[in-house]
């Protein structure tokens, strides 16, 4: 969440004005909806957690610290939304669902679909750490804040999905 909410629409946006929760709206939902696609990897799925994402965050707009970032605040409401969607519905996660028009060429269709495969195995905890950083190739601090956890834990779970994805691409004969 690059541009910042003006201090006054933020403090009216908390008094719960709706003409200021639209501008926060507008400004910000196309970026909530780039990350919340990075993380469930499924276009319609993206759709839903973005809804639920924003009504989060009106919902709980008066716990907002306005000595903090709204981007980092509205990303982690947007990364727990992402997180229950996945728990809520396993959809099939699409490599190709790209938020940025530079997609880099796609791999092999049988090596995509066997990672695809890996990925949609991990649980849920390891698959967005695995995703933002591996597919993604997000910052592990970036991470960290978005999930509300310290970068050690990220990396731990990297670690462990990192595991766990060469150990399924092992028994299929993909060596990574």
């Amino acid at each position: 969440m690059t541009d910042e909410v003006d201090e006054a629409v933020l403090r009216r946006f908390v008094d719960g004005d709706r003409d200021a929760f639209e501008a926060v709206y507008r400004q910000h939902h196309r970026e909530v909806y780039g990350w919340i696609l990075r993380i469930v990897r499924n276009p319609a799925a993206a759709d839903d957690a973005l809804v639920d994402a924003f009504w989060r965050a009106y919902r709980s707009r008066a716990r907002f610290d306005a000595s903090r970032s709204f981007g980092a605040w509205m990303r982690r409401i947007a990364t727990n939304a992402a997180i229950d969607q996945l728990r809520r519905n396993p959809l099939p996660i699409d490599l190709a669902a790209q938020p940025e028009p530079e997609a880099p060429p796609q791999p092999d269709v049988d090596v995509q679909r066997h990672i695809t495969s890996a990925l949609r195995s991990l649980p849920p905890r390891l698959r967005i750490v695995a995703v933002l950083a591996l597919v993604e190739e997000r910052p592990l601090a970036e991470i960290a804040d978005a999930l509300d956890v310290p970068v050690g834990t990220v990396k731990s779970r990297l670690f462990r999905a990192t595991r766990a994805l060469r150990a399924t691409l092992a028994r299929l004969g993909i060596q990574p």
